[in-house]
């Protein structure tokens, strides 16, 4: 079995974005989804989560057909982690997932980031 993928996560901090890109759970809804869309990713599903509470933020994830997206915001701390990983079993995606963490990181404008990237699979 060959299972080859790219896992990228960013922790966004002090997000300079307007507050509804932090709690707005449909409008971040649309926005990923497109977003994916214009990175030349597929998406199949998707679910975003008002959580409930003073200052809560969105939780929310994008089902591609190459992976997934996923993100939480903290509007109370003006922070957003992001996740997003792709399956290069069938053609390699990197480009396209680097691509999307970059349009996200643009969204939210942040005063600094903490990136990774991690290589996932077997490796053959």
């Amino acid at each position: 079995m060959h299972m080859h993928g790219l896992h990228l996560t960013a922790d966004l901090y002090k997000c300079r974005c307007q507050d509804a890109w932090l709690t707005d759970a449909r409008q971040l809804r649309a926005w990923c989804v497109q977003a994916a869309q214009t990175a030349g990713l597929q998406p199949v599903d998707q679910v975003f989560h008002a959580v409930p509470g003073d200052a809560a933020g969105v939780t929310g994830a994008v089902l591609l057909a190459q992976s997934h997206v996923c993100l939480h915001t903290w509007p109370q701390h003006r922070g957003v982690t992001l996740d997003i990983y792709v399956s290069n079993s069938e053609g390699d995606h990197s480009a396209q997932a680097r691509e999307l963490m970059s349009a996200l990181i643009d969204r939210f404008q942040p005063e600094w980031t903490e990136q990774r990237s991690l290589d996932r699979g077997d490796g053959e």
